[in-house]
């Protein structure tokens, strides 16, 4: 047995050390490719078809998720010997939106974690940060008004898109519920696990549910009360020290949130993107019907529709639209054109790799 187990291990040993020279050599390629473009070091098009293709040659076991994790860090590293990216997102330390930025770049960055969505929107428009993440919708709870909002005043562009399954869980110093006095977390988690937390903390008041600024923010509020418990991340639980009373406590076990990252940047077509717009419509009889008939005409699929109230005056609406392809691409072009000439207003936010 010690000498079966003592031949695995040379194997694994022997092939460590192929592994390095490996990503050696393509740390060395990387970096030979940053001296010879412009611009900046992530390219989001091309990260999208490494990790599709990687996804593709995957003959496991390993799950294609864990595939698409080791190859996001590979890069995260050899990126980093281009150009060191800070990436700005809805802190403190422990919420969602940190997890959605670690997905999509990797751990070899400067995070920048920021008190509000607003903020993260300053950071990257002042240029302390290259990138930020903002949640925009949730799968239960729908869009993220604030997000919307500020993408349709802001000049930055959006550059991806990651689609993180939510898992909630309740974290206290115990596992005793008959001893918790008060909860806090964000508004959007406490919507999502509404259910459960009648069912299962029904002393409660409603009063009790205490609104945070994030879920981060509600863990370091618990941590600081014996008799409070919070409904966060797993991650936030470990920054703070709290213990697990109970896991995926979401009402909806396919509770998902869509975060969208914002920058300077324009992607280039990855071979399997969306695009993101905002328009209004004249006010006048079949106004939404015109909006919606160049889509139709040139086959492109809309994935979303979202109305928000403009600002601009009483019963005024945009309409935050996601359609299958990119701008760059003739039928999604053709149909932008049209939508121009029937639109009172449009702003295209961006094209990028669909998650």
């Amino acid at each position: 047995m010690t000498a079966q187990l003592k031949q695995l291990r040379d194997k694994i040993d022997a092939i460590d050390s192929e592994l390095l020279k490996l990503v050696s050599a393509r740390a060395d390629l990387a970096r030979e490719i940053g001296e010879i473009k412009n611009g900046t070091a992530y390219r989001p098009e091309r990260e999208a078809q490494v990790l599709a293709r990687m996804r593709e040659l995957n003959p496991g076991p390993l799950e294609n998720e864990q595939v698409a994790r080791l190859f996001t860090e590979i890069m995260s590293l050899c990126r980093s010997m281009e150009e060191p990216l800070t990436v700005a997102y809805l802190g403190p330390r422990g919420t969602f939106s940190e997890e959605a930025a670690l997905k999509r770049f990797g751990s070899v960055v400067t995070s920048l974690p920021c008190n509000s969505i607003d903020d993260v929107f300053s950071k990257v428009e002042a240029g302390k940060a290259n990138y930020g993440v903002v949640p925009v919708e949730n799968s239960t709870e729908g869009a993220v008004g604030r997000s919307l909002d500020l993408l349709l005043q802001t000049r930055l562009k959006v550059c991806g898109e990651v689609a993180l399954a939510i898992h909630q869980l309740l974290l206290a110093h115990h596992t005793d519920l008959a001893r918790i006095r008060r909860i806090y977390s964000h508004p959007q988690s406490f919507a999502q696990c509404h259910e459960w937390l009648n069912v299962h903390l029904p002393h409660l008041p409603a009063s009790a549910r205490i609104n945070a600024a994030s879920n981060a923010d509600a863990a370091r509020l618990a941590a600081e009360d014996e008799s409070a418990a919070a409904v966060a991340g797993k991650k936030a639980g470990e920054v703070y020290g709290l213990t697990v009373c109970a896991e995926n406590i979401e009402d909806d076990p396919s509770n998902t949130t869509r975060f969208l990252v914002i920058g300077e940047q324009e992607v280039a077509p990855s071979g399997r993107d969306k695009t993101s717009l905002v328009t209004s419509v004249r006010n006048r009889p079949g106004a939404i019907h015109e909006l919606l008939a160049p889509f139709a005409h040139h086959g492109v699929s809309m994935t979303r529709l979202e109305s928000r109230p403009s600002r601009a005056g009483l019963w005024e609406y945009v309409f935050f639209v996601d359609v299958e392809g990119h701008q760059q691409e003739p039928k999604v072009s053709q149909a932008l054109r049209e939508l121009v000439e029937k639109a009172a207003f449009l702003k295209v936010l961006g094209s990028y790799p669909a998650a």
